[in-house]
């Protein structure tokens, strides 16, 4: 080697070669070319890069660069290494591969380190000078005396930053040790943050895939089974008519012949299609393997054992996520799956079309692919409710016209008196005036919601079923038919939180050497956080109700104000006003307290420590439902089953704080108020909330970040102008939270869906409109705006679905008491076969009001002006059932009263007992599992025995063989050499000659 030459080799992040090495630097050593030989040994895998560098001409000893590595300057790659190479990130792919472009990134992990700007400039200084590279230390304590002149004015942080990188350095070297390759790269856009590259070599996901008994295709095809006959036509009309909604994908086509599917072993790696070992383990599998080998890799030197969830946690790492395939747009792009899933799903203009759910799967995993798969299930089925929804609303818009109660309500020539519906301001009223208020009311309360809600809640039990066929139609398609197992697995391992909670158990204990795996958190050790859980749920809930309770003085303090307005507009309009601005302010109050309360919801979850991520995420959504149940149906609760119910009578009204009467329903009955109630938090929710919320917000965070990132850069015009490396572009993402709050979303929508719809037949409909565009818009989400979640394995949707039957069967109680109660249904059947008189509805108005003489008003109360109308009234009516007051008991309740209610009760039981009589016989009568499914997965273990059962043969008669060879050698050794000769003098099959002894 000529001495004015020298060569670099790059090392890995890991593998220091003394006790102190610095990790903020990782992978790239100066040695000289004579050196290069010298073996690793610590035996990790070396990644070389060269080039040529005349050191000894830029005076630059070789030691003094590591030197100043020590202190932690930013190195950039000199422009010499860049000139020599033609374009190494795109050899690389722009980070979707190691250097070498051949070894791909499964996995990235983020960290900051910190430079001062003395540094920084001194490190550009000799970059320029000399090839700039970033190393790792191998002196014991190199660059002491730089660090002490240079690093004295920030003890503390350096320290901390000490601290953070000797971590990161045992971490990464356990991680080396586990089979992974690291390499890193802190010459980036985004200075101040480093990036360790994570590429699992095919040794490691054969063991890991063992060990996970991930199932994985083998050599072995077998047909599906197809129907025949009529079925067969009837499924190719199908799809010739479906065929232009279909997303143009592979995975979305009908398939006819199926992989045999089973837990990957190496010692049958025979069994396998390993044909292209590129391709056997897809991106999502060798994430989903780094991640397992990320969790279970500790971290010990920081006095307790540290995984990654606790290394993020305290910002030794600031991220860690699996890369994107590449980008999604633009005109040179390379067909991938993420540009694939953003043309064919996650495109408005594609909102007709199927999901391409098998696609979703491959590229997110099963998890997100159930969410959206139940999404679309949920979706379609609202198509039916929506349609029936609608000919109910437009069969009240037909029969409006001939609703006797609402044409008695308006006529005017009854000349029915209204007594007033608050104290001194307000005074009587007629009847008629609530004429648009009746015959609104006919479009939602009429006989035709009855039917709707029993239809409703028959299309619940068909919904749940059907969706748990379809995901045993999925289950069998993604090979998930035998996963409890390592289902069973994945939920025992506990949470770095809890480990770490028993170790500081165990230490405060101070039994030193016991073992920490006998300790557990006790109900004694969590009582603290059961009973700051149940005070802080008991003290939200109650929240709730003192808000919808000050909603309600609103309304009544409003009305009562707006009601000493002296125009008679403004008078007729105080209800409509009141209602409108009421539920306006419960709509911004829910919205606002569901923020809160999601976060509340998990903090009390954390604080309870559970032990596994399943327990966690199972806790962390009742806690999140219950909270957000309560505060988005309270306001509707009250209206539907409260309001009107406490009035009182004329002369002897209940009253709030001694000053404020209770709110009456409008003559029409609460159900109109209801429905308005129901509309507009459905739809403000789903508007603001769910929509804008959704695509505001991440837009808005990914805005500041990138102006954060933009005053941190480089002003290096060169810098500025390279390309972003993939894991650069990720890092900019919104990093994912789970798929909680899309549940959530959902689940809430389903309740106004089911519980209330026989007040709002409509809801099916703008449910409908809603979701078409809330799977693009998550879709979109998925692929553009978040960083790549973790692939994880699951073969249902987990504790949604019991949430989702629970709300089905009490949306059934719910509408039996809605209709029975709210609405007039019931009265009217009373009136109709008990009280009329020619069989009709006529006099059916007049038999629900009650009579008061106005001079039993109480001191104080009577109208101030009682000649509004222009005439005197001595009898006011008011809707109850009371004694007229001529009668003995006058103002008691009638035995009418009892009459009505006794109905009422006797329709709920009849109708909760009867539909859900039919909603579990629509479940018993209709399979979970599809017949043609269970004959294929018994078709699937029967070819996986003929499979062992020929492998078994196969080395029964390769055994045979071996022994009959070996018996055939003894033979051979064992014959004398005269009976060698066969009779005819030749030789014997042992090739043995004869020998004369």
């Amino acid at each position: 080697m000529d001495k004015d030459e020298i060569h670099l080799r790059r090392l890995p992040a890991a593998a220091p070669w003394g006790p102190h090495a610095d990790s903020d630097f990782h992978g790239v050593d100066f040695l000289p070319d004579d050196l290069s030989e010298v073996p690793d040994e610590t035996g990790m895998r070396v990644n070389k890069k060269y080039s040529c560098l005349p050191a000894e001409e830029k005076g630059i000893h070789i030691i003094n660069i590591r030197a100043i590595e020590d202190i932690g300057y930013d190195q950039h790659e000199s422009t010499l290494l860049n000139s020599l190479s033609k374009n190494p990130d795109a050899d690389c792919k722009y980070g979707l591969y190691f250097r070498d472009g051949k070894r791909k990134v499964d996995y990235i992990l983020v960290y900051h380190y910190k430079k001062s700007s003395a540094g920084r400039t001194l490190t550009r200084r000799a970059l320029h000078n000399d090839a700039g590279a970033r190393s790792t230390k191998q002196d014991p304590l190199p660059g002491k005396g730089v660090q002490m002149e240079m690093g004295e004015s920030e003890p503390h942080a350096d320290c901390h930053e000490d601290d953070k990188r000797f971590r990161r350095e045992e971490y990464e070297g356990n991680l080396v040790e586990a089979g992974l390759e690291l390499e890193h790269d802190e010459d980036t856009k985004i200075h101040g943050v480093g990036f360790v590259k994570i590429h699992a070599p095919w040794n490691v996901l054969c063991r890991e895939a063992e060990f996970l008994k991930l199932k994985m295709p083998t050599k072995k095809m077998y047909q599906i089974n197809q129907t025949h006959g009529l079925l067969k036509k009837i499924n190719s009309v199908i799809q010739k008519i479906t065929e232009p909604i279909q997303p143009k994908v592979a995975e979305h086509k009908p398939q006819t012949v199926k992989r045999l599917s089973y837990p990957f072993s190496r010692e049958k790696q025979h069994l396998f299609d390993l044909s292209d070992r590129d391709s056997f383990f897809d991106s999502k599998t060798r994430s989903t393997i780094v991640y397992e080998i990320l969790k279970r890799t500790t971290c010990t030197k920081a006095k307790y054992s540290m995984g990654i969830t606790s290394l993020l946690a305290n910002g030794v790492y600031s991220a860690a996520y699996p890369l994107h395939d590449g980008d999604y747009e633009g005109e040179n792009v390379e067909p991938n799956d993420r540009k694939l899933l953003c043309e064919e799903w996650a495109s408005y203009g594609v909102f007709y079309k199927y999901q391409p759910i098998d696609l979703v799967r491959k590229y997110f995993g099963e998890k997100i692919g159930l969410y959206f798969a139940w999404l679309g299930v949920y979706t379609q089925m609202l198509i039916p409710a929506s349609i029936v929804g609608i000919i109910v609303f437009l069969y009240g818009c037909a029969t409006v016209d001939e609703n006797i109660p609402s044409m008695e309500m308006c006529d005017q020539r009854n000349n029915i008196t209204m007594c007033p519906l608050c104290d001194r301001t307000c005074s009587y009223w007629k009847m008629s005036s609530a004429c648009a208020t009746a015959r609104a009311s006919h479009l939602f309360d009429n006989p035709a919601t009855v039917f709707f809600s029993v239809f409703m809640a028959l299309w619940a039990a068909t919904f749940m079923e059907h969706w748990k066929r379809k995901q045993m139609r999925l289950n069998y398609r993604w090979d998930l038919t035998g996963f409890e197992e390592e289902e069973e697995a994945v939920k025992a391992h506990p949470r770095a939180e809890y480990e770490a909670k028993v170790l500081e158990k165990s230490l405060r204990k101070e039994h030193k050497h016991k073992e920490t795996d006998k300790e557990k958190l006790t109900w004694k050790d969590r009582f603290p956080a059961y009973l700051t859980n149940f005070v802080g749920i008991i003290f939200m809930v109650g929240l709730t109700f003192a808000i919808v309770f000050g909603v309600i003085i609103y309304r009544i303090s409003t009305a009562a104000a707006l009601a000493i307005s002296a125009t008679p507009s403004g008078r007729s309009s105080v209800r409509v006003t009141v209602t409108a601005t009421a539920v306006i302010i419960n709509l911004v109050v829910i919205i606002f307290l569901d923020e809160v309360y999601g976060c509340i919801a998990r903090w009390l979850t954390q604080i309870e420590v559970p032990k596994t991520d399943k327990n966690f995420e199972e806790r962390l959504i009742f806690k999140a439902f219950l909270l957000k149940f309560v505060n988005a149906y309270t306001p509707i609760f009250y209206v539907a089953f409260f309001k009107g119910r406490f009035v009182g009578r004329p002369g002897d009204y209940v009253y709030i704080f001694h000053s404020f009467r209770m709110e009456e329903c409008a003559p029409g009955g609460c159900l109109m108020e209801l429905c308005i109630q129901l509309s507009i938090i459905m739809l403000g929710k789903q508007l603001i909330q769910n929509n804008l919320f959704e695509i505001g917000i991440p837009k808005m965070k990914k805005f500041i970040r990138y102006m954060k990132l933009k005053r941190r850069r480089s002003l290096d015009h060169e810098e500025h102008m390279k390309k972003k490396q993939r894991y650069e572009v990720d890092y900019n993402l919104e990093p994912f939270s789970g798929l909680t709050p899309e549940y959530m979303e959902m689940i809430i929508q389903f309740g106004f869906v089911t519980l209330f719809v026989a007040s709002f037949p409509l809801a099916p409909l703008f449910a409908l409109l809603n979701n078409i565009i809330e799977i693009r818009l998550d879709a979109k989400k998925f692929v553009t705006e978040l960083r790549r979640p973790v692939a994880v394995r699951a073969k249902d949707i987990g504790i949604w679905y019991n949430i989702l039957r629970g709300i089905g069967k009490l949306a059934v109680i719910i509408n039996a008491f809605v209709i029975s109660f709210t609405s007039d249904f019931i009265p009217r059947l009373v009136y109709l076969y008990m009280y009329s008189e020619n069989g009709t509805m006529h006099g059916f108005v007049n038999h629900t009001l009650s009579s008061f003489n106005v001079s039993d008003f109480q001191a104080g109360t009577a109208p101030n002006d009682p000649m509004e109308l222009g005439y005197e009234v001595q009898i006011c009516r008011y809707k109850d059932y009371r004694e007229p007051p001529w009668s003995e008991n006058k103002y008691d309740i009638s035995k009418d009263f009892w009459a009505v209610l006794a109905a009422r009760l006797a329709f709920v039981i009849v109708f909760q007992n009867l539909v859900m009589f039919m909603s579990d016989f629509v479940d018993w009568i209709i399979p979970d599992i599809p017949k043609d499914i269970s004959q294929q997965i018994h078709k699937e273990k029967v070819l996986m025995v003929e499979v062992f059962m020929r492998e078994e043969q196969g080395k029964l008669q390769m055994e045979t063989w071996k022994d009959k060879d070996k018996k055939k050698g003894e033979n051979c050794n064992n014959h004398s050499p005269r009976l060698s000769l066969s009779h005819s003098g030749s030789l014997s099959s042992c090739h043995s000659y004869p020998v004369d002894v």
